[in-house]
């Protein structure tokens, strides 16, 4: 079973990866350092550590599927 409270839903726009809101600092759109080729990488278990252009916080990325990043830290409460 999911974790809800540690995945996080992004979006593939224009060969970039955005969230709608930072779950640390609260900030909208945020551009995520992640290319869509890497998304497949960590579907085939690789693991990926995400820094926040934002707010500097980071987190790892486990897996993922076309709407959710799995990570090992809890984002939402």
């Amino acid at each position: 079973m999911i974790p809800f409270n540690q995945s996080l839903p992004y979006d593939v726009v224009m060969g970039d990866v955005y969230v709608q809101d930072c779950p640390f600092c609260g900030a909208g759109n945020v551009l995520l350092p992640l290319k869509p080729r890497e998304l497949k990488t960590i579907r085939e278990g690789k693991k990926k550590l995400l820094v926040f252009p934002c707010c500097g916080n980071k987190v790892h990325v486990l897996d993922c599927d076309n709407d959710y990043l799995l990570t090992d830290t809890v984002l939402m409460r």
